[in-house]
């Protein structure tokens, strides 16, 4: 979607946030303050890498992605990924596939149970387009016998992957003799089929981590030959997946069994890589790379940013940024700032070392600066997140912006 559509044009008049003021088009600067601020950004040159470094991680272990499309919920992204070459889009709840589908997205993989008649409802209609791949999961007789009711009254069949939880996680069947008892329940029903296995390693806790998830990832496999073993897959080819974005490299290792690559479709679902973050997923890939033993600087670049004025210096030390809980997510990390512009100067970053904030409100941000630094209200300051979900959600409207910090498209969500 670019800045010239009737519903941009629309918004911007309306003077919905973090648009481009009426009449500065494409083209708005955010040095020159011509975007209402606060501000969500995406910078272009550091999404594309993101987008394609992934693709080519996933592509070199003959594996295939399948991105969780409820970090951004923006439909010009699953369609940047989609032609990257990730088979489908990942999506949690049926409002989610509906929003994808639209988008163009045919393949659908809801790493989530489908429950509730409404809901179903949902995937009924879009499973009447011949082109869907739709999966979902399941975990227990009760949603399994729901669903097979509902789907085979309407003369359809859906798609299920069984999910493994483990112990005190969320969702999901907590053995493999639970695995298996369940799918003998599925297999006896119309109206729904067993297609795979699916898990959540992000529910994992204690200490090494990195075997724990390991061995969750090979008993997801091993399960998923069990099943095709006792003839309780439905499918050709049975779906293995998992994965979010802080351990995607160990489930690679375990989905990349030569076994596992031509017998099954390993699915990995990272969904915060494509604007990945300065804290929480910037620490988890420092150590993604050095399990990889990659290079430091050959990774994922954070994209995401949202842009604020100062906008009160009420004491030495102390200023008031005007963005808050609102606007950018607080649950792993305070914002960091990153750089400062003022309007009327040249495009160079004034400093921001030593600047931290200590507190956020709704729709204001604390900033301990240094006492006698040179600060004013105006004063705009690019601020980098942790956690990019909790951020994407606060938004309708995202500025994507060229090296020069000029905006080349507005990309709407659809959460």
């Amino acid at each position: 979607m670019t800045i010239d559509t009737t519903e941009i044009r629309a918004a911007v008049a309306r003077g919905e946030k973090g648009l481009p003021v009426e009449g500065a088009g494409k083209g708005a600067s955010l040095i020159r303050d011509e975007v209402s601020l606060p501000a969500m950004v995406l910078r272009e040159r550091a999404l594309e890498h993101n987008i394609h470094w992934m693709q080519r991680f996933v592509d070199d272990r003959g594996l295939a992605l399948a991105p969780h499309g409820k970090t951004t919920m923006t439909p010009a992204l699953f369609r940047r990924q989609t032609a990257a070459g990730a088979w489908g889009i990942t999506l949690a709840t049926a409002a989610q596939c509906r929003a994808a589908y639209e988008a163009g997205v045919r393949r659908l993989l809801m790493a989530n149970e489908l429950v509730g008649a409404g809901n179903m409802a949902i995937v009924s209609s879009l499973l009447e387009d011949p082109e869907v791949t739709y999966h979902c999961t399941v975990d227990s007789a009760d949603n399994a016998r729901a669903l097979g009711e509902f789907f085979a009254a309407r003369g359809q069949c859906v798609e299920v992957l069984i999910e493994l939880g483990v112990p005190g996680g969320r969702c999901g069947c907590r053995s493999r003799a639970e695995v298996m008892a369940l799918a003998e329940v599925i297999a006896a029903q119309p109206g729904i089929a067993v297609a795979g296995i699916e898990g959540y390693e992000g529910v994992i806790h204690g200490d090494d981590m990195a075997d724990r998830v390991r061995a969750y990832g090979d008993e997801l496999v091993a399960i998923t030959r069990a099943l095709a073993d006792a003839d309780l897959i439905a499918v050709e080819r049975p779906v293995v997946t998992a994965s979010g974005s802080a351990w995607y490299d160990v489930i690679a290792e375990a989905f990349g069994a030569a076994d596992a690559r031509e017998r099954f479709l390993p699915l990995l679902r990272p969904g915060c890589y494509v604007a990945h973050d300065h804290g929480l997923y910037k620490r988890a890939q420092s150590e993604i790379l050095e399990r990889l033993h990659g290079d430091p600087e050959d990774g994922l670049l954070p994209a995401m940013e949202v842009w604020a004025h100062i906008q009160s210096v009420p004491e030495p030390g102390r200023a008031v940024a005007g963005l808050g809980k609102r606007d950018i997510a607080y649950d792993a990390d305070l914002p960091m700032p990153l750089r400062r512009y003022r309007p009327g100067m040249d495009d160079a970053p004034l400093p921001v070392a030593d600047w931290a904030v200590t507190g956020i409100m709704d729709q204001h941000a604390f900033l301990q600066v240094p006492v006698g630094e040179d600060v004013r209200v105006g004063d705009i300051v690019a601020f980098g997140s942790s956690h990019p979900c909790l951020t994407f959600d606060k938004w309708r409207h995202i500025c994507l912006m060229n090296d020069a910090f000029e905006a080349v498209e507005i990309l709407t969500t659809r959460f």
